[in-house]
């Protein structure tokens, strides 16, 4: 039995593999020695040190056909509490090197489950500490404000996490703590010291408090689930992180916080759409609608129109002036910019269902005018249900959503017109979607070229919907 002492952790393994791999000595004759960090393993009779500079000397050259996968695997390895980690990275390599390559892909194998075993450990401890380290502020010498954290990882692998606090916090002198070891960061240089205990680290700070207010403004009640909190946040943690401090707290007033999180949502129409309906029923009821105030300012409540049956489903934002005072939608100038496009398509309007995203015109008066406003995120929200209630009862293949407003509604979620122009979105729902310009955002438009563009844009979107909704008697 030889004794391969080493140091400089995975990187000083990793060469003195490479010099025994190459003498083809077995993982069997030898036991691993990190120097500074004890025997891995308790002999029964005396090992004998390997007589490095005669092996180097005479190292026969060796092309090493080692999957990078394992590499990166094994540096994480290495990282493990457990000290025969270097004799079966040892054995796996020489079990890659002159028995079988591909024996990373036997999952089955034991040495390697082990190995995977170990790797998803160190991983996810390190996950944890990225996670769960938490900086208090200490006075540094020369009165500049240092930042200093204990935690207490499964694993040895301060080495490992520092560069991502380096590069996290790099403008900030700060010192991690751990039972194993510690390291400072002074802004230029890591620089390593002892382990210490939570006793002899560092203690509360005035930032404890401001934290402690942010943990609590966003801890949902509604969405606790216990055992998953504590199996993403274990219990052993919660020592070193203050915040852990208010979590019975809030749990105890988690109940009454939900009632309030109810009093305080946005209002829905859905309450106003009738249980069982049709266009007809639905339009019937929007007049009596409450659940905002912006039809109690407008003219009236603005229904959708067209066929009832319409393959073709076009969105747009909400009533204008002129829409308001007629009750239709699309009837003013942005109706008359939609009629030009539809007409260079070949698309009639008596084969669409017309509607908008928002049932009423909101605006603020200047004199005698009437300015349009756009509705915000809430007012769409709120008004959604009639919008649903509509598709589920036209049933089209395709919807047009005209302007982002429209799309927010229909997709329920914030796009860009620049990543979704051109694209059919598979909605969720028994309709494809596409997004275009809001004719009245084309009017706007000042620039000839531009509003030429956009119109283009518009024209291109409403064939491709007739295409895919079957308009067209080649489609």
């Amino acid at each position: 039995m030889k004794t391969v002492s080493f140091a400089d952790g995975f990187k000083g393994w990793r060469n003195a593999a490479r010099v025994l791999l190459a003498h083809k000595i077995e993982p069997g004759d030898i036991e691993w020695q990190e120097r500074g960090k004890g025997k891995t393993s308790a002999l029964l009779w005396a090992a004998e040190e390997l007589d490095w500079e005669a092996m180097i000397a005479t190292s026969p050259k060796l092309h090493l056909n080692v999957p990078r996968r394992f590499l990166e695997m094994a540096e994480a390895v290495s990282f493990h509490r457990n000290p025969e980690k270097w004799q079966l990275l040892y054995h796996i390599m020489w079990r890659l090197t002159y028995e079988n390559p591909q024996l990373m892909n036997l999952s089955i194998d034991e040495q390697v489950q082990t190995f995977l075993s170990m790797e998803h450990g160190v991983r996810r401890d390190a996950h944890k500490a990225k996670a769960f380290v938490r900086f208090r502020k200490i006075d540094g010498p020369g009165g500049d404000d240092v930042y200093c954290a204990w935690h207490e990882p499964e694993h040895p692998l301060l080495p490992y996490v520092a560069p991502f606090f380096q590069d996290r916090f790099s403008v900030i002198k700060w010192t991690i703590l751990t039972p194993d070891e510690s390291v400072h960061w002074d802004g230029k240089t890591l620089a390593w010291g002892p382990g210490c205990s939570q006793e002899n680290g560092p203690q509360n700070d005035s930032l404890e408090e401001l934290w402690g207010c942010y943990y609590r403004s966003i801890f949902n009640p509604a969405r606790v689930k216990i055992k998953a909190m504590k199996a993403e946040m274990p219990k052993k943690y919660w020592h070193s992180m203050p915040e852990t401090r208010l979590i019975d707290e809030l749990l105890f007033e988690s109940d009454q916080r939900v009632e309030a999180m109810i009093r305080a949502a946005p209002p829905s129409a859905s309450s106003y759409v009738p249980e069982t309906y049709d266009l007809d029923t639905l339009q019937a009821a929007l007049p009596n609608c409450r659940a905002c105030d912006l039809c109690a300012k407008a003219t009236q409540g603005v229904f959708g129109t067209g066929n009832p049956t319409a393959r073709l489903l076009l969105v747009g934002e909400q009533p204008g002036d002129t829409e308001d005072k007629m009750g239709l939608p699309f009837q003013g100038p942005a109706g008359q910019v939609l009629d030009r496009a539809l007409e260079q398509v070949d698309i009639k309007r008596k084969d669409l269902y017309l509607t908008n995203a928002v049932k009423a015109f909101k605006f603020k008066p200047e004199g005698k005018r009437r300015i349009h406003e756009k509705p915000t995120p809430r007012e769409v929200g709120t008004c959604k249900a009639w919008l649903m209630a509509e598709l589920q009862s036209v049933k089209p293949k395709v919807v047009v959503c005209l302007g982002l407003t429209s799309a927010l509604a229909v997709l329920g979620q914030s796009v860009r017109l620049m990543d979704v122009k051109g694209k059919v979105i598979e909605s969720g729902g028994s309709w494809k979607v596409i997004v275009t310009h809001h004719p009245a955002h084309i009017l706007r438009i000042q620039d000839e070229t531009e509003q030429r563009l956009a119109r283009d844009d518009l024209e291109t979107a409403l064939r491709l919907a007739g295409i895919l909704a079957g308009l067209y008697p080649y489609s």
